[in-house]
């Protein structure tokens, strides 16, 4: 099986296309792309895709729609692009489940970085993750599968996560009832500072809460603490 990781472009401008398939195929990657949700849709069913750079503004079906329909079935990485650059674009590209998002006019090294950063989330490459293999953290009635990164109701439903939303659950599970300040989550949960802004946490926390929580308007599983962060309140086992 080749474990090259397969990149899928979808952007509706052929030169941009182009322009980002040959300096990721420069780099090692294998890459597909497509045009519109049509293309994206059928790329996504013959091929497997491990990272899809997904473009906001497409004809037809836009990318945060998209975003949220594959999310809605589908763990796999999104990083969304985005002509405008403006924060709502990005929380909104946020709430809909991207694990990133870039900005255009961008730079080759700069899209090269976030998907090197993303696919190395989704890979489990961190210390935490080796040191425990096939860990489960039992919490609250669901349950964190750490090996298969997914997380399970108490009737064994799986429940998607966004990379972003399973690291921030990561970092809550193994810092049970300690107030977490923004700047350490960002710290814990995105593994870098560069143009990551506070609001991605908030964001990421309220789709954490509307999956978790039985009432996400009034939580009590993520609690917010206000002028220190958040904290998470259940009692966590581990096994």
């Amino acid at each position: 099986m080749n474990k090259t990781p397969h990149i899928l472009v979808v952007d509706d401008n052929p030169e941009i296309r182009d322009l980002v398939s040959r300096f990721l195929i420069k780099d090692g990657y294998r890459v597909s792309t497509a045009g519109d949700g049509r293309e994206m849709h059928k790329a996504l069913a013959d091929k497997r895709i491990d990272l899809i750079l997904l473009d906001l503004m497409l004809p037809g079906e836009d990318g945060l729609s998209l975003c949220r329909t594959i999310r809605s079935t589908s763990n796999i990485p999104i990083i969304m692009v985005t002509a405008k650059g403006e924060e709502i674009d990005r929380v909104l590209g946020l709430e809909m489940g991207a694990d990133d998002y870039i900005a255009k006019p961008f730079g080759t090294r700069e899209v090269l970085a976030r998907i090197k950063a993303v696919l190395r989330r989704v890979s489990g490459e961190t210390s935490t993750q080796e040191a425990s293999p096939r860990t489960k953290y039992s919490f609250a009635k669901w349950i964190l599968d750490v090996d298969k990164r997914e997380l399970l109701s108490a009737d064994g439903i799986v429940t998607p996560l966004s990379t972003g939303e399973y690291d921030l659950l990561m970092a809550f599970v193994e810092r049970p009832k300690r107030v977490l300040s923004r700047d350490q989550l960002l710290d814990l949960a995105r593994g870098r500072s560069a143009s990551v802004y506070d609001r991605s946490i908030d964001t990421q926390v309220s789709r954490l809460r509307r999956k978790m929580e039985l009432d996400p308007k009034s939580p009590e599983i993520i609690k917010t603490v206000w002028g220190g962060g958040y904290i998470f309140t259940p009692e966590v086992s581990q096994s």
